[in-house]
């Protein structure tokens, strides 16, 4: 028999956090997650870390696990960006304007070409990357400083038309083809040689 190739789907991402409290109820109150557990677990070192598990899916225990320990002094912020589906271009505006309610930090609107993102930090300044994707592909990394204040009709035209004018444009669902195909002559996780 030969080997079924592995599937593989992304569930959820830990990280190491000074202020476990802070970052839980910022994660629960302006992004909308459910603390669905809590605890204490003895830690690779002899130390105690506490742990609260995040969810917005009834499906997924957790998608966000916050551990305390996070070292005082780190060279940089190892965690590049947290990213999150926002569904719809209406509900990434509706979440735009909360955002700003909040007061959070180094808001960014971009277009990545491929996709509309609101950018910001949380209070221990890991990027929060809020995104809907458009129809089209272009070549990346592109990214440009997007009209958010404008009606969700407005900014969509405006998006297409700029990612017109970047290298690789074409529809979403052409890319798509190419990748699903290119994915299935991968195999799936065989080591090499």
């Amino acid at each position: 028999m030969a080997d079924d190739p592995v599937v593989l789907r992304f569930s959820h991402i830990g990280f190491r956090v000074h202020d476990l409290d802070r970052m839980a109820g910022f994660y629960q109150g302006l992004l909308g997650f459910t603390e669905t557990d809590r605890g204490r677990l003895p830690g690779a070192d002899g130390e105690t870390l506490d742990l609260v598990f995040l969810s917005r899916d009834p499906d997924e225990h957790h998608q966000i696990v916050l551990v305390s320990g996070r070292p005082s002094r780190l060279a940089f912020n190892p965690i590049n960006q947290i990213s999150l589906h926002a569904g719809t271009l209406p509900s990434l505006l509706a979440f735009h304007r909360q955002v700003l309610a909040w007061g959070v930090d180094d808001l960014q609107p971009v277009t990545h070409g491929n996709a509309l993102s609101l950018y910001f930090r949380d209070p221990e300044g890991n990027r929060i990357e809020v995104y809907v994707d458009t129809p089209w592909y272009v070549s990346q990394p592109a990214r440009v400083p997007a009209p958010f204040d404008l009606p969700a009709d407005a900014l969509m035209r405006w998006a297409e038309a700029h990612a017109r004018t970047l290298p690789g444009f074409r529809p979403r669902a052409e890319w798509r083809a190419e990748m699903a195909e290119r994915m299935a002559g991968r195999g799936g996780g065989q080591a090499p040689g």
